[in-house]
Order: structure tokens, then sequence, then C-alpha cells
């Protein structure tokens, strides 16, 4: 297959496990630029992973021979910059998540609609081994019939104030639930299905966060918390699972977990964050049973879905990790909020299709037979 040319937008931490997958592990890719709003920052990820060009934005969506734009700028700007790319005739893949409102998301979907171009947005984790494994075991009946599951992600705050732009965690599209939650949603949607309805309650420990480490450039400072980050949701699956999840990034270190529970057995999912874990069922005769992986793809592979991308422009099937399958993960997040803010049940409006697994027997970084 021929290869397929991208550019990055966003030169910042994430781009680098980004450019490094994209230039060493996909052979269908080829970045050829990078940019940033700081040059230093896209002429320093050029050098570091011999890409070609660094140069503004402007002139990488003027770029012909680009087919995809990568946006990993932060979450307040993907939906204008999601726009820029489209209206330049480019597919666009964005960083989680899709946007912060849902006229933002839907913006962006019809305009590439319109234009026949393909929108992808992370995560793309539940392509790896660990989810394509749980997402196989479940569809062959390995726990009967799912009826129930349970996640939870425990995280530290920002205080060290080490990350160079930590106060995007501390707001919307930083929060535990818009952040880390769609590593969980995508992750459960993939396995059982779109979500029906959702009810929560989103709460905060504090409203101001001192940055008490000494080595940050920050150090002393006070800043605002200005998104919830506290948050128990429960939802109803269309499939009829009832699933619990509770977001934070109130405590200290970092603590996933994942179960499906099924009429046969309970299934332990590695954690959604990442592309691999261990997997076992525990199984109707008490007895624990681990699984190894049906798919490949088990280290941090982040990219993916770009290469998921390219390889569905040039056979014609969905990518699957799609803008409808990202707008679905907001639908919910958004109505979360909602839940918690009118003290109801929210009804989530948006549907998805439940993405295709990968097929077996795949070949090494090959993502179609």
């Amino acid at each position: 297959m021929r290869k397929v040319k991208i550019g990055i937008i966003g030169c910042g931490q994430i781009s680098h496990i980004y450019l490094k997958n994209c230039t060493e592990m996909f052979d269908i890719l080829e970045v050829v630029a990078c940019a940033d709003l700081l040059p230093e920052l896209a002429s320093k990820r050029a050098n570091e992973f011999g890409i070609p060009k660094a140069c503004t934005v402007d002139e990488l969506l003027a770029d012909p021979e680009i087919e995809i734009v990568v946006n990993l700028t932060a979450p307040a700007v993907h939906a204008l910059v999601n726009l820029k790319a489209l209206q330049s005739g480019k597919h666009v893949y964005t960083e989680k998540p899709f946007a912060l409102s849902l006229p933002d998301a839907d913006e962006v979907l019809a305009l590439a609609a319109s234009k026949g171009l393909r929108v992808g947005c992370a995560p793309d984790t539940f392509l790896g081994a660990g989810i394509q494994t749980c997402i196989k075991l479940i569809d062959d009946g390995w726990i009967g019939t799912p009826y129930a599951a349970s996640g939870t992600i425990i995280m530290g705050t920002s205080s060290d104030g080490m990350h160079p732009n930590f106060q995007n965690f501390l707001r919307l599209g930083g929060d535990p639930l818009l952040d880390m939650g769609p590593y969980y949603l995508t992750a459960l949607i993939a396995m059982l299905g779109p979500v029906r309805r959702v009810t929560g309650s989103a709460q905060q420990v504090v409203r101001e966060l001192q940055i008490l480490n000494h080595k940050s450039p920050r150090f002393g400072d006070t800043v605002p918390v200005e998104a919830p980050m506290n948050v128990a949701a429960t939802l109803d699956f269309h499939n009829g699972a009832v699933v619990s999840l509770q977001a934070s990034k109130e405590s200290f270190g970092y603590s996933p977990r994942l179960e499906v529970y099924g009429t046969e057995g309970i299934l332990y999912v590695p954690d959604p964050n990442f592309f691999g874990g261990s997997i076992a069922i525990k199984q109707s005769n008490g007895e624990t049973k681990e699984f190894p992986y049906s798919h490949p793809i088990a280290t941090d592979s982040r990219g993916l879905g770009i290469a998921d991308m390219a390889y569905a422009l040039q056979s014609g099937r969905p990518n699957r990790a799609s803008g409808q399958l990202a707008r679905h993960v907001l639908d919910v997040s958004l109505s979360i909020f909602e839940a918690s803010e009118t003290e109801r049940h929210v009804t989530i409006q948006s549907g998805c299709e439940r993405p295709a697994p990968l097929p077996l027997g795949l070949k090494y970084n090959r993502l179609d037979l």
C-alpha cells in the first residue's frame, strides 16, 4: 500500500510518542511536516525525528502533499484547528477530547461530511492487544451475557507544577472526565456498544491549588481549579448493561481498574489508557484464568488510529477511531455533567456504530489483512 503523508500540528510533550510511532512503527505513514505556535518546538521535533519541514500552521495546511492533519493542540482549540484543517481539504485526526461542546463537535462533523473528508479522534488504545482481546472474549461468550461493568480511575492532582501547561489539567478538557474518561468510555463502547442514558455527580474538593514543588518554575503560586475533579456516573447501555464509572484527580498516584461482569464470568480488563496489560476471567467455578492476546500491538502505539485511518482511506472501509465515536463519547461525558447539574437522568441523543474489531492474523504493524 502507498504511504499516506501526514502533518503534525502541536509539538508539545504528547507529540514525542506520536512522532516516534508515526516515523518508526507504521509503514503506511510518512510525516512530512510539523508546526507549532512556538517555532522552536516545531524545529526541535523536526530535527529529532528527521521530518523534512518545520513550518507555521498555515504553511502546513497549504501543503498539497499532506492528506491527514494530526491535531495535538490544547483541548480548547481542538475544534478550531480541526475546522481549519478540513477547510484546507485535509482529513483530520485529533487528540481527545474531540471538542468541549456538542455544537463544536457537530460543526466539525458537518464540514467533513460536506467535503467528503474523514475525521478521527483519540483514544486509539482500544485498538491495542488488551482491549481487542477483551472484545473477542466477550463476543465469543466467555463471560456469558455482559450485564454490568465497573471502571475507576483515581489520579493525583497537578500540584507538582512540572508540566509546562499544567493549568490545562485544571480546566474543562483536562479534567478527569474529559481527559481520562475517554479511554474508559471508548473501551466500554468498543466492548458493549453505545450508551442510552446517564446520570451522575460532578464535585470538587478544592477550588484552588498551590504549587508545592520547589523544582517547579511556578513554586508557591496559587492557581484556580476551574473544572470538577471528582466525577461518578451510572451509564445504561443499549444492550442492557449498567456501568458505574468513577474518575477523579483529587488524590495521589495512579489507580486504574476496569471489570466487566457477565452471567458466566468476570472479565478483568487491562488499563484502557494503555495498549496491553494482563487479561483474566474469573469463571463460575471460582477459578481465575489468564488469557493470552488474540491480537498484536501491546506496546505504546499512540498514533495507531492515524494508521488505521490511512488504511481506511485506501480500502474505503470506516476508520475505527472515528469522529462519530468520539462525538458519542463527548455526548456521554457532557451529559454526565448535565445530569449532575439537573439532578436527573439524561437520555443520550447521539449514537454510533460499535467499531469493528481488528481482524485476526494481522502481520506486525499492519491493520488490514
